[in-house]
């Protein structure tokens, strides 16, 4: 099922693409994903990875990558830390947040001039971690009673493991939540800002910036709201069967990223 729908002229391509179930299986290269990044960096062709994960900083998951074969520039990595750290800056430079995550997310709001503090932050800023402080949530709790404003990295409710599901980001939230009465901002995806944002990190527009994912509830949709086209990779979670369950399509669903190799720069035909 190639539903192309736009009209993609001879243009140069940009790629945003999510990371795990598209490039890599945890520890494991999805097969033809060294060929396919390849070919983009011996064309010169702008591309970005994502990742709602905010654990690890960029320089962590390069070399997380660099272990399954892919060689990425850290520049060519964005992660809903970093998205949600340009948002603040954005809103209120040079804020205080409180923070409960681990290095990605501390270091992303250190390198924008925050100041991480539990006394009256301006913020309370949620990120994946795995060691979830009962004291840190309680605190966490208490400070956006007081007036913090929520903000949350990526609304995934749970992460992988080898053992099976672990809660994530959005299952904590939700616990603050019912606590407070108070919703969490979400940054990463699906809110398109990660989008927006990550396009603006490296100077693209979006009519002529494609996104590759795995997910239609993510990937696919906020994509879509970003204004770009869409590839749904069917290497992780999604399978054509269940691309029919929403109401909206990626511009084109292939097997995997194997398939663009050699039509990169016409991903569209």
């Amino acid at each position: 099922m190639d539903g192309v729908t736009a009209n993609p002229a001879d243009h140069r391509w940009t790629y945003l693409m999510d990371m795990d179930g598209v490039l890599v299986h945890e520890e494991h290269l999805v097969p033809g994903a060294d060929r396919f990044l390849q070919e983009l960096q011996d064309t010169g062709t702008p591309f970005i990875v994502l990742t709602n994960n905010s654990i690890r900083t960029r320089r962590d998951l390069q070399a997380r990558l660099r272990r399954t074969g892919l060689e990425i520039p850290e520049e060519s990595i964005w992660t809903s830390a970093l998205a949600t750290a340009t948002f603040l800056h954005n809103q209120r430079p040079g804020g205080t947040a409180y923070v409960v995550g681990e290095s990605g997310l501390t270091t992303a709001l250190h390198d924008i001039g925050y100041i991480i503090t539990d006394i009256d932050p301006d913020y309370v800023v949620l990120g994946e971690t795995r060691t979830y402080s009962f004291e840190a949530i309680t605190t966490a709790i208490r400070l956006v009673e007081r007036g913090a404003r929520f903000i949350a990295t990526n609304p995934d409710a749970t992460g992988p493991s080898r053992d099976g599901s672990l809660p994530a980001t959005g299952s904590v939230a939700a616990l603050i939540t019912r606590a407070t009465g108070r919703e969490p901002y979400y940054v990463g995806k699906p809110n398109a800002l990660m989008m927006r944002s990550a396009l603006r990190a490296i100077g693209a527009h979006s009519e002529n910036t494609l996104m590759i994912g795995d997910r239609m509830d993510t990937d696919v949709v906020s994509g879509l709201e970003a204004g770009l086209q869409t590839i749904l990779v069917l290497t992780g979670i999604s399978t054509r069967a269940s691309v029919e369950m929403y109401p909206f399509r990626p511009t084109r669903v292939i097997e995997s990223v194997a398939d663009l190799v050699g039509h990169t720069e016409t991903p569209f035909g």
